[in-house]
C-alpha cells in the first residue's frame, strides 16, 4: 500500500500532515483454533494484507477517526465521552470505529495519558474473512498512539490493550491471539502463542524452501463474532472447565480427554459441552505436534492434522459452514495435501497447504465447486509470513 497516500489524505482531510504513518497486518491461523480464550495454544502467521494509520497527536481531548474504506465521514468525539459496551450495551460506539476509539479507551482506562488523536485509515485486510481485519485496525491504533505519547509499552502489552478494547468497548469476547499475531509476527515466521502466559516462540515457516504454498480461500461468506454464537461457545468451554474443577480446558491434557469426557457425562454436561472440550483439548494437542513437525523440517506431515483439525472445528465445535467445507472437500479431492477452516467460523476464510506446482489447479477446482454449487467467487491467494506491525513513516 502507498503509505504516502495515506498520509496525503490524511492531510487533505484534517488540514496538516500527520505526525506519521504505521501498518499493522492481517493474520491467518495455521493451527489453534478457539483456544486462545481456552488459555491454550495457537500458531497464527501475519498476512502482506494490512491496515496503514496516519495519525496526529491531539492535546484537546478529541478523537476523530476516519476510513477510506467506509464511507461513513469523520467519527468525533470526546475521550471522556467514551463509553464501553460492557457499561452500556446500547452505547453508541461508532459501529467499525470502536475498534480504533476502544484503543484510546483502553489505554486510557489503563492510566496512559492519552489526550486525543486525528486517525486516518485505509486497509487491505478483507472485512469479515477471518482474517483479523479488527485486530489490525485496533493494532495499528494501538502502536501509533504508543509511539506519539511515548507510552513506551511492548508489542504483546499493546497486543493486550487492543484485545480489552475490542472485548470490553466494542462488546467482542475474543481470545488474544489476533491482536498478538498482528502486533508481534515475524517476517518469515509462525508465531508460536501460549494465551495463558502470553509465552512466544517464532517458529520458521518458509513454505517455498520445501515446495510448498499455503494458499487462503475466502468463501466471501460475512460472519458476526457479536451475534452470540462465539460467546456461547466461550461460555460452553468455561462451564465445562469449571464441571472439571480446572481453570481452563488447556489445563486438560491430551491423554486425560477420555476420562475427562467421562466425568463431564456423570456431571450431566450435555454432549455439546463434551464436544466443545474435545476439540479445545485436540486442537491444543495439535498445535504442539504442528510445531514438531516444522522443527523436524517435515512440513508436508503438516497437511492431515489441518484435515483433522477442520473435521474437529466441523463436527465438534460447530463453527463451519457449507461453503468452507466445500473449499476443504474440493481441495482435498484435488491434491491438496490439507485444508481447513481458520477464523472464527460461521464463513470467512479456508487454508489449503499444496504443492507449489499443484496451486493453481487446485484453487481453479475450488471455484469451480463454488460455480456449480451456485456460490458467490471466492477469493484466492496465497499467505505469506509477513512482519508485524510497525511504524512506515
Amino acid at each position: 500500500m502507498d503509505t504516502a497516500r495515506v498520509a496525503a489524505e490524511f492531510q487533505e482531510l484534517y488540514g496538516a500532515a500527520p505526525d506519521g504513518v504505521w501498518a499493522a497486518p492481517g493474520r491467518v491461523n495455521l493451527i489453534g483454533e478457539h483456544t486462545d480464550y481456552n488459555d491454550g495454544f495457537a500458531l497464527p502467521l501475519a498476512l502482506p494484507h494490512r491496515a496503514v494509520a496516519a495519525v496526529s497527536r491531539r492535546t484537546d481531548g478529541v478523537v476523530r477517526v476516519h476510513s477510506a474504506d467506509i464511507p461513513q465521514g469523520v467519527y468525533q468525539l470526546g475521550v471522556d465521552d467514551l463509553v464501553p459496551h460492557s457499561e452500556n450495551p446500547a452505547a453508541d460506539n461508532g459501529g467499525w470505529a470502536a475498534y480504533p476509539v476502544g484503543v484510546v479507551w483502553a489505554l486510557r482506562a489503563a492510566g496512559h495519558p492519552v489526550t486525543g488523536a486525528d486517525i486516518h485509515l485505509r486497509s487491505t485486510v478483507p472485512t469479515g474473512a477471518g482474517l483479523s481485519s479488527s485486530a489490525a485496525l485496533e493494532v495499528v491504533t494501538a502502536v501509533a498512539l504508543n509511539d506519539l505519547y511515548q507510552l513506551g509499552l511492548s508489542p504483546t502489552e499493546l497486543a493486550v490493550v487492543a484485545q480489552r478494547a475490542e472485548n470490553d468497548f466494542a462488546g467482542v469476547p475474543c481470545g488474544v491471539m489476533d491482536q498478538t499475531a498482528s502486533a508481534c509476527c515475524v517476517e518469515g515466521h509462525a508465531l508460536h502463542l501460549d494465551a495463558r502466559d502470553m509465552a512466544q516462540r517464532q517458529v520458521p515457516f518458509d513454505l517455498a524452501a520445501h515446495g510448498l504454498q499455503l494458499l487462503v480461500v475466502d468463501t466471501r461468506v460475512k460472519h458476526e463474532l457479536g451475534d452470540g454464537a462465539y460467546a456461547e461457545r466461550r461460555t460452553g468451554c468455561e462451564t465445562a472447565a469449571a464441571a472439571l474443577g480446572v481453570p481452563a480446558l488447556r489445563d486438560v491434557r491430551y491423554e486425560e480427554l477420555p476420562a475427562a469426557l467421562e466425568r463431564l457425562a456423570a456431571a450431566g454436561q450435555s454432549e455439546t459441552i463434551r464436544n466443545y472440550t474435545r476439540h479445545v483439548v485436540t486442537e491444543d494437542h495439535r498445535v504442539e505436534q504442528v510445531i514438531a513437525l516444522l522443527d523436524a523440517d517435515d512440513v508436508r506431515a503438516v497437511g492431515p492434522l489441518l484435515n483433522e483439525g477442520h473435521a474437529s472445528l466441523r463436527d465438534d465445535f460447530e463453527v463451519s459452514c457449507a461453503e468452507l467445507d466445500l473449499v476443504v472437500e474440493t481441495a482435498t479431492a484435488a491434491g491438496a495435501l490439507g485444508a481447513r477452516m481458520t477464523g472464527g467460523g460461521f464463513g470467512g476464510s479456508a487454508i489449503v497447504l499444496v504443492e507449489v506446482d499443484a496451486a493453481d489447479a487446485v484453487a481453479k477446482s475450488v471455484t469451480e465447486a463454488f460455480a456449480a454449487a451456485g456460490y458467490t467467487a471466492p477469493r484466492v491467494f496465497p499467505a505469506i509470513a509477513s512482519r508485524g506491525a510497525h511504524r512506515v513513516a
